[in-house]
Order: C-alpha cells, then sequence, then structure tokens
C-alpha cells in the first residue's frame, strides 16, 4: 500500500487483526502488512533476567524515562548501525507512529546518560497488548534496561501480551518464545479483552531495586 493509502486508525486495526506494517527501506513508499507463520512473545511471566542485567539495574547507570523523546527513539532505532544498514522503519512509518504516539496509542522507554539517549525501545499499546516494535543501544546494557523497565511497566499495568513480532537468538534469553499464529491470536483476543490495562500505572523514576521487585513479586 502507499503512503496516503495508511492510515493511524489502519495500523490500529492491523494490531487487533494480528498484522504490523513494514517498509523495504528508509526512503520507500509502500508499507507491506506481515502476519507470520510463528509469533515471538515474551511471557511476562517467564521473562529472564541475567545476574548481570540485574546488576546493571540496581547500579542505575541510566536515568530511564518514558515518553519524553519519541521520535528520537524511533530515529535511532531507524539508523544504521554494525551489522545492519537498512532499516524497516520507513519515514512514513515513523509519522504514523508518532501520529500515534500523541494519541496515547505508541510509548517509547528510554535510557539516558546526562543529556545523551543512550538507548531505549518503542512500541504499541492496545487493550492489555504491547506490540514491541525496535530498540537500540549506544552504551552496552541500554537496551536491556529498558526492556527490564517495561516488563515492570506492563506487569504493574495489567497488560497480558508482549509480543516482540518474531523470535531471535538475541530475545531468546530474555525467555521470548515463537507460538503458532492460531495460539497468538487466542493471546491477542484475550489481551484485547483487558480494557482496565493501564501504560502509565507506574509512575516514573522509581529505583532499580525496586522494578525488579515489581517483576518478581507479580511473577
Amino acid at each position: 500500500m502507499t503512503d496516503n493509502q495508511v492510515t493511524s486508525e489502519l495500523v490500529l486495526n492491523a494490531y487487533a487483526s494480528g498484522v504490523f506494517p513494514m517498509a523495504d527501506s528508509r526512503d520507500d513508499s509502500e508499507i507491506f502488512w506481515v502476519d507470520p507463520v510463528q509469533r515471538g512473545i515474551l511471557p511476562l511471566d517467564g521473562f529472564h533476567i541475567s545476574r548481570s542485567l540485574r546488576k546493571l539495574v540496581k547500579q542505575e547507570k541510566f536515568d530511564v524515562r518514558i515518553n519524553t523523546a519519541f521520535r528520537s527513539v524511533m530515529q535511532a532505532c531507524a539508523a544504521s548501525s554494525d551489522g545492519r544498514e537498512g532499516t524497516w522503519i520507513s519515514q512514513h512509518i515513523e509519522d504514523l507512529y508518532c501520529e500515534l504516539h500523541t494519541r496515547g496509542f505508541t510509548h517509547s522507554i528510554e535510557c539516558w546518560s546526562g543529556d545523551k539517549l543512550v538507548g531505549g525501545l518503542y512500541g504499541v499499546s492496545l487493550a492489555g497488548g504491547f506490540f514491541g516494535e525496535s530498540m537500540f543501544h549506544i552504551e552496552t546494557g541500554a537496551s536491556k534496561v529498558a526492556l527490564v523497565h517495561l516488563v515492570a511497566r506492563l506487569k504493574a499495568g495489567g497488560f497480558t501480551l508482549l509480543d516482540t513480532q518474531f523470535g531471535t537468538d538475541h530475545l531468546a534469553q530474555f525467555g521470548v518464545i515463537e507460538i503458532a499464529r492460531k495460539a497468538y491470536h487466542t493471546l491477542l483476543d484475550q489481551a484485547l479483552d483487558q480494557a482496565d490495562a493501564d501504560f502509565n500505572e507506574l509512575r516514573q523514576g522509581l529505583s532499580g531495586s525496586t522494578i525488579l521487585q515489581l517483576i518478581t513479586q507479580t511473577s
């Protein structure tokens, strides 16, 4: 579909139907829809945190903020990095998700070092489902810390589904698994019924130790 055919409302309807948009490049004017046969999910009660990651979270090396630089996070995720020259995050996709951000449907978890954004992630929030889109890091461990804060926030907010789209070796270390499309749709339907889920239930500025306790207490 071309840019002028894809609206933010269509994107939300797509997620509710189990599909998501991608592009072939940053400058691509076409958007296509993806419906994986095997879907990656991170069971919130099966989140794995390594000992070194726990230590990093407790150290509070990064200032973790929510929704203060959404477009910047998207742009950092779209930027070239080691081992990746292209991106599926086109300019139009960026604009669509920023529009959804103004409507409260997309969110960013950001790791800052002083006034420098050094890592983070973003995704779509719909009822009790969170659909993780991409993450990045400039400083080692920053994206992992953002993921820990995301999981704590989702559990505190009553979410039941964390969709990672695909399963990878990197994501497997956190407990991500792949499930069949039919099983995914069952979980998606259950998540969409959780109308009371609230991404902002957890206040900002909690200590790393408190974040870890929240994950443990609700497991």
